[in-house]
C-alpha cells in the first residue's frame, strides 16, 4: 500500500554519495575523554603515513580519470579505507566522544563499530571536471576550515584528528555536560554529527571520489538513508 505524500511537505532530501552514521553508545565514561587524546596516539602515527598515501593516490586516480574517466578500485578503496580509518579515530576522540569502545587498526569496513562511513564507487567520472574540482570546492574548503580548525591546506596534517575548531569545541562541551551530569546532550550529538558529515562529504570530494557536488546542507543525527 503506498502513502500519499502530504499536501505541503518538503521532500527528503536524496542521500549523497558520501553516507555518514554514527550511533551514540551509552552509557558513556564520565572522564575517559579527558584521555582519548592520549590513547589515540597509536592511531594518529599510522594515519600520518597512511594520509601521506591517500595524497598520493589521489593525484595518480587524477591521471586515470583524465584518461580513462575511471577511478582505479584498488585507489578507490585504499582512500576509502583511509577516511573510514580517519572518521573513526575522530569520533573516538574529539570529532565526537561518541564512543569508549577503542578504534580498530584497520582500513576495511567494521559494521559493528559505532562510526561507520561508506562511498558508492562511481563506474564513470568526468574527465574534465577533475581538474578543476580544487577550484569549484573552494566555498566548501572555507566553510570544512572553520568546522574543523585552519585551512583546507592545514588538514592534510589535522585530518588525522578530524577535531580542531567548531567541532572539537562542540565536542568538549558536550564532554563537559557528560561529565557533570552522566549524559551526553543529544542535541549537541545530533549538531556535531552534522558537522561530521558536511567534512567527511567534502574530503572525499576532494579526493575526487565522486562527481556530485558536496550540498550546502547541514544533515543532523546519527544516520542518514542508505546509497542507493
Amino acid at each position: 500500500m503506498s502513502t500519499a505524500a502530504t499536501p505541503g511537505a518538503l521532500p527528503a532530501p536524496r542521500p549523497y554519495a558520501v553516507r555518514v552514521d554514527a550511533t551514540l553508545q551509552v552509557p558513556l565514561s564520565r572522564w575517559l575523554w579527558l584521555v582519548k587524546w592520549v590513547l589515540v596516539i597509536p592511531h594518529l602515527v599510522v594515519l600520518a603515513f597512511l594520509w601521506l598515501g591517500f595524497v598520493v593516490a589521489a593525484l595518480a586516480a587524477l591521471v586515470a580519470i583524465v584518461v580513462t574517466g575511471r577511478y582505479p578500485r584498488p585507489l578507490f578503496d585504499y582512500n576509502l579505507g583511509v577516511l573510514r580509518w580517519t572518521w573513526r579515530v575522530a569520533y573516538y576522540s574529539e570529532g565526537g566522544f561518541g564512543t569508549d569502545r577503542y578504534p580498530p587498526f584497520s582500513l576495511g569496513e567494521v559494521p559493528d563499530y559505532p562510526a561507520r562511513l561508506d562511498v558508492e564507487y562511481p563506474e564513470r567520472l568526468s574527465h574534465g571536471l577533475v581538474l578543476v574540482k580544487w577550484l569549484i570546492g573552494l566555498p566548501h574548503y572555507i566553510i570544512v576550515g572553520i568546522f574543523v580548525g585552519g585551512s583546507w591546506l592545514a588538514l592534510q596534517h589535522s585530518w588525522v584528528s578530524l577535531g580542531g575548531g567548531l567541532v572539537g569545541l562542540l565536542a568538549v562541551v558536550a564532554a563537559v555536560v557528560l561529565a557533570v551530569t552522566g549524559r551526553y546532550p543529544s542535541s549537541l550529538f545530533d549538531l556535531i554529527i552534522g558537522l561530521d558529515r558536511w567534512v567527511l562529504r567534502v574530503a572525499a570530494y576532494a579526493a575526487l571520489m565522486t562527481d556530485t557536488y558536496p550540498p550546502f546542507r547541514l544533515d543532523t543525527g546519527g544516520h542518514e538513508p542508505p546509497l542507493g
